[in-house]
Parts: C-alpha cells; sequence; structure tokens
C-alpha cells in the first residue's frame, strides 16, 4: 500500500510538472474571476516554451469580397490543427481540404500562422469558425465572420396620382440591407419625416419610408430624393432622386395678333394651352357660325388669308384633358382698307401721293387707271347705300324747311292786303 501510495503521488507529481494548457486553464479558473483577470493569468502561464496556444482574429467582409480567416499559434510543435466552419464542419486538416468547396482555399501555414480566404462571401457564410489545436488538451478559438450587405440605391413607388388639390403619398423602399439601412427624404434641402417600417428577411432587412405631402399646380415637377445611409457605404449615401408629377385641368389663351386688321390681311392666332397631360387635341371654331373656306388649321395655329368683313366673328380655342376642359376666345373686326388719294400732273420725277386715314370709313375703295399716266393707279369711291339715305334725309328736310318759309311768306301777304282795303270800303 504505501508503495501504491508513492508511486500515485510520483505520477501525480509528474502531472502537476507538465505545461498547463489555456483551455485546461480557463475551465480551472473560478467563476467568479473576471475577463481580464483570466487573460491576464493565461498569458502569464504561457510564457513557457512549453506552452502551446492558438488565437483567432474576427473578421468583417462586404457580401461579395473575400474574407481571410488566420489561426496565431504560440509555440506550435507540430500538433494536428484543424479549421471548422460555424457548422463544424472540417475544412482544413493540417493544410489539406477536406470540404469540397472551392471558395475555401488554404493560403498560408506556418509554425506561427494558419490563414485561409473564402471568396464570394454571402451571409450565409456568417458566424463562427473554430481553429483548433489537438495536443494532449484540445486548444480551440473561435473567429466570427461578419457579413455586411449594403443597400442598392433605393426605389420610390407612387401609391395613386397626385392630382391639382389633392395628396400624394410616395414610399421609398430598401428591399435588402444588414444592418437595416437608414433612410431619409429631402426637399429643398430640408428632411420630410416619413412612416418607417422594417421587416426581418432572416439574414437580411427591408426597410420602407413613407411620406404623404399636398400637391398644388405649382408643384408639378417638383424635385424630391430618398436617401439610404448604412454603415458599409463609409460614410457615402445612396440617393434616388424623383420628380413630382401632378396632374391638372387645362388652361387656354389665345394670343391675338397686334395692330388693326384690313381688308387684304392675313391672321394668325395661337393658340396657347397648358395642362398635365397636355392636350393634343385642340378645337377651332366659330361661335354661331362655321369656319370660313379658306382658314388654315395646323395644330394650335389658326389661320386666314385675304381677309374680308364676311370673317367677323368670335372664335373659339378648345382644349381638354381627363381632369377638365378649357377654352377662350377672339373677336374678329375687319374694317375697310380705305384711303384717299391726292392725284398729281405726272412728271417724270413724281409719283401719286397717298394718304391714309387712321379712322375707318363707310366708303369701299376700287381702283381706275389714271388716263393721262397710265402707270399710276387713282383711287375712286363710291357711296354705299348708307350715304344716298343720308343724302335723301337730308334733301327732304330743306324742301320741308323752304314749304314753311313759302307758306309764312304768303300768309303775312294776305293779312297786309286785308288791312289795305277796309278804308276804302268804309268811304263808300
Amino acid at each position: 500500500m504505501h508503495i501504491h501510495t508513492h508511486t500515485h503521488t510520483h505520477t501525480a507529481s509528474q502531472y502537476t510538472m507538465r505545461p498547463v494548457r489555456s483551455s485546461v486553464l480557463c475551465r480551472l479558473l473560478p467563476a467568479p474571476f473576471s475577463l481580464a483577470l483570466r487573460s491576464l493569468v493565461l498569458v502569464l502561464l504561457c510564457i513557457s516554451p512549453h506552452c502551446q496556444a492558438v488565437q483567432a482574429e474576427n473578421v468583417t467582409v462586404l457580401e461579395g469580397g473575400t474574407a481571410q480567416i488566420s489561426c496565431r499559434l504560440q509555440n506550435y510543435d507540430g500538433s494536428i490543427v484543424v479549421i471548422q466552419n460555424p457548422r463544424r464542419q472540417t475544412l482544413f486538416f493540417n493544410g489539406t481540404r477536406a470540404l469540397k468547396d472551392d471558395r475555401f482555399q488554404m493560403v498560408l501555414f506556418t509554425p506561427r500562422l494558419v490563414r485561409i480566404t473564402l471568396t464570394n462571401v454571402s451571409v450565409w457564410d456568417e458566424g463562427g469558425y473554430f481553429c483548433q489545436l489537438y495536443t494532449d488538451a484540445t486548444h480551440h478559438q473561435v473567429a466570427t465572420l461578419s457579413v455586411l450587405v449594403p443597400p442598392e440605391t433605393p426605389t420610390v413607388e407612387v401609391k395613386q396620382e397626385a392630382v391639382e388639390g389633392g395628396e400624394v403619398e410616395l414610399t421609398c423602399m430598401s428591399p435588402r440591407s444588414k444592418p437595416a439601412a437608414t433612410l431619409r427624404w429631402i426637399r429643398n434641402g430640408r428632411e420630410i419625416p416619413g412612416v418607417v417600417s422594417q421587416q426581418d428577411n432572416g439574414k437580411t432587412f427591408s426597410v420602407s419610408s413613407t411620406i404623404r405631402i399636398p400637391v398644388e399646380r405649382k408643384d408639378n415637377g417638383a424635385a424630391l430624393s430618398c436617401e439610404a445611409f448604412h454603415p458599409a457605404l463609409g460614410g457615402q449615401k445612396r440617393i434616388r432622386h424623383y420628380r413630382l408629377d401632378v396632374y391638372f385641368a387645362p388652361t387656354v389663351r389665345i394670343v391675338p395678333p397686334s395692330g388693326i386688321l384690313r381688308e387684304g390681311d392675313s391672321l394668325s392666332l395661337t393658340c396657347s394651352v397648358t395642362g398635365n397631360p397636355l392636350p393634343r387635341n385642340i378645337q377651332w371654331s366659330k361661335i354661331n357660325d362655321t369656319l370660313p373656306e379658306r382658314a388654315e388649321i395646323s395644330g394650335p395655329t389658326f389661320q386666314i388669308s385675304r381677309l374680308s368683313q364676311s370673317h367677323n366673328g368670335t372664335y373659339l380655342c378648345q382644349a381638354q384633358n381627363n381632369y377638365g376642359r378649357a377654352a377662350d376666345h377672339y373677336t374678329l373686326l375687319v374694317y375697310d382698307n380705305v384711303s384717299l388719294t391726292t392725284t398729281v400732273p405726272p412728271t417724270p420725277t413724281t409719283q401719286p401721293i397717298t394718304s391714309h386715314p387712321t379712322t375707318p370709313t363707310l366708303l369701299t375703295p376700287s381702283f381706275a387707271p389714271d388716263a393721262k399716266d397710265p402707270g399710276a393707279v387713282v383711287e375712286t369711291h363710291s357711296a354705299v347705300p348708307y350715304a344716298v339715305i343720308g343724302g335723301v334725309l337730308a334733301l327732304l328736310v330743306f324742301t320741308v324747311i323752304c314749304v314753311l318759309i313759302v307758306t309764312i311768306w304768303c300768309s303775312v301777304r294776305q293779312k297786309g292786303s286785308y288791312r289795305t282795303r277796309e278804308p276804302i270800303l268804309a268811304w263808300y
């Protein structure tokens, strides 16, 4: 018994002389010990040349990028090194590939550093990768791989058409990001608060921000933007620009010609139309009459060549879209082309002098050649029925006045003759 006890004591003594492994040490430390204290004790104990340890570094990478997973070794003596994925599948066994996934490559295997790369990283690759060192006691450290998914440029959706006098609802969406992106609406340099909603899609998040704003005709074409912020963008932002499309009824205005129109002139009217959508069909008409035969219509332009007084009247331009109708009118008044002409005896250096009155007259011009000078044109005037009627009325008034004067004169003469004869009759 004594020998057995001695032998047991000796064996225990030999066990205590072996280097203490880091993982075993961590299990031996009491729970109340702080992490810092435990790490300090581990470092002090592993100063011994016989202590082997393994360290791993956490990695953060963008989706689609390449991750480098490194395992650092201390006092490596050729023990077995195993690297496992988060599902505890062995990727490499002492530098030899164990899992058929060509995205993983062993790029470095030295007594101090073991490094593998993972290309085309996806969110499903993230998790803890185990670096294990198999000696008398197993040492392992976990390298946590975190995958960031930056948002794409957000999209903007309109729930319903924006109509003048109403409201428009706009939704900015970022369908996929990790962590969730931050969305912000901007108009004229100012933020518009929105209602934010977020949905967890498992590994990624979808985010939306909705705003409701009143709209008027003046808001058509107004610029807004939705900005997406994310840690993976490094202080940058993804921006979606949007222009408001406000629908409203048309407005119509006829641009009239300048100056007075006379017979023989040409008329050109332009119908200026606004509206959203812009009316494509512009209608010209004449109130209570049909359009003249010589009228030419080309979209918003209305033309009549060689005007006459028969063209007088009110012309109408109309336009409509799905949100209303509008019209404008123009009253055409064509004046006679009248001018007064003075004929000068023809000489080799003189020409007929014609003066044009600035006010319209009721005379219709006619032209006849001068007998003395065939090259000169003399304007003659023929009276219209209104002038004839005026002359007749004047003659009648003059005749009536003359009759009255004669009647009064005859009456006075008869009274004078009666008074002269009365004394003679009395004498007899």
